[in-house]
């Protein structure tokens, strides 16, 4: 295996061959046969655009929670295709954290809120909080819950628990704005959607929201 940063042609063979061929399993059978997961960090942090591309796309399929502000950092990123692949990795390990039991609790709550079972999936979220408080997704999950019955005080409570545990966590800070702001509570609001620009400067619907908020509070003012 590769340790240092500089040694990072292959990956970005494994890379750019993937993007022939979008045979996902080859590339990440390849990397993880030649990379470990620190040194795809590095790379992240230090290598040119192509391997900070392949090593964050990496982490999103080989990485655990560990690897979180690693791909926070990469939100930021100057490039925006490590942008963009960062935004979905982030995704994935924010669902690697606790026990394969508790993970796939996750997944549960997640599947609950698809069907729209708002009731449900708090109750389930409600119940792993308890449990694990440390799994910053948990308390986001019940957060969305919370949104979608129109209980935004408590949407609020429980996405900025989430962000107090993932400084990362950006759609715990868009929908805490959400919440803010059908609360009518409108300074409130456009802090929590600069906070999540700033975690991650992709979010376009955030940022629509946040320049109409704008306007509306120079009009009121």
């Amino acid at each position: 295996m590769d340790y240092e940063p500089s040694c990072s042609a292959l990956l970005v063979d494994y890379y750019e061959q993937y993007l022939i061929d979008q045979d996902m399993g080859a590339f990440l059978r390849q990397t993880a046969d030649r990379y470990y997961i620190g040194t795809l960090e590095r790379l992240v942090a230090v290598g040119e655009r192509a391997a900070r591309r392949a090593a964050v796309l990496a982490l999103g399929r080989l990485a655990d929670y560990r690897s979180n502000a690693v791909l926070g950092r990469a939100l930021t990123d100057t490039d925006r295709g490590v942008r963009t692949l960062a935004e979905n990795a982030i995704a994935k390990v924010w669902l690697r954290l606790g026990t394969s039991a508790q993970q796939r609790r996750l997944t549960a709550i997640s599947e609950q809120l698809d069907d729209q079972d708002f009731e449900r999936a708090a109750t389930l979220a409600g119940k792993l909080v308890q449990d694990a408080p440390w799994i910053s997704h948990a308390w986001y999950l019940r957060g969305v819950a919370h949104f979608n019955m129109a209980q935004y005080d408590a949407a609020s409570r429980d996405c900025h628990q989430a962000l107090e545990i993932n400084a990362y966590h950006f759609r715990a800070a868009a929908i805490m704005g959400q919440a803010h702001q059908l609360a009518g509570n409108l300074v409130s609001a456009l802090e929590c959607y600069r906070r999540a620009l700033r975690i991650n400067p992709q979010l376009e619907d955030i940022r629509a929201r946040l320049i109409q908020l704008q306007r509306t509070l120079k009009e009121n003012s």
